[in-house]
C-alpha cells in the first residue's frame, strides 16, 4: 500500500480558488483611457491590474489564484488595447 500525500493542500487550494473566483465574478471594476495616448492605455492597464489584484489578494499564496490571475490580467491588457485600436480605426474613418 502506498499513501498520496499533499491531497490535503491541493483541496485547499481548489476551495480557495473557487472562492477567488466567485470574488471577481460579476463587475471588477471600470476604468477609461484615451485610445489615441499610449500612456492612458498603459495606465488603464495597470489599474484593471491593480483592481485584479485587490480582488485575489487574500489568495496571493495560492499558486492556482496567481495563475488565475496572471491569465486574466492578460486578457484585459489585450481588451483593453483591441478596444483602443478599435476606437482609433473608427475614428479614423469619421469625415
Amino acid at each position: 500500500m502506498f499513501k498520496i500525500e499533499g491531497l490535503e493542500k491541493l483541496t485547499r487550494q481548489l476551495s480557495e480558488a473557487e472562492k477567488a473566483i466567485a470574488s471577481i465574478d460579476g463587475d471588477l471594476g471600470s476604468v477609461n483611457f484615451n485610445p489615441n495616448d499610449p500612456e492612458s492605455i498603459e495606465r488603464a492597464i495597470i489599474e484593471v491590474e491593480n483592481l485584479v489584484d485587490s480582488k485575489l489578494h487574500d489568495y496571493a499564496d495560492n499558486p492556482l489564484v496567481t495563475q488565475l490571475a496572471e491569465q486574466m490580467k492578460e486578457q484585459l491588457r489585450e481588451t483593453i488595447i483591441g478596444k483602443a485600436s478599435e476606437a482609433r480605426i473608427e475614428g479614423s474613418e469619421e469625415p
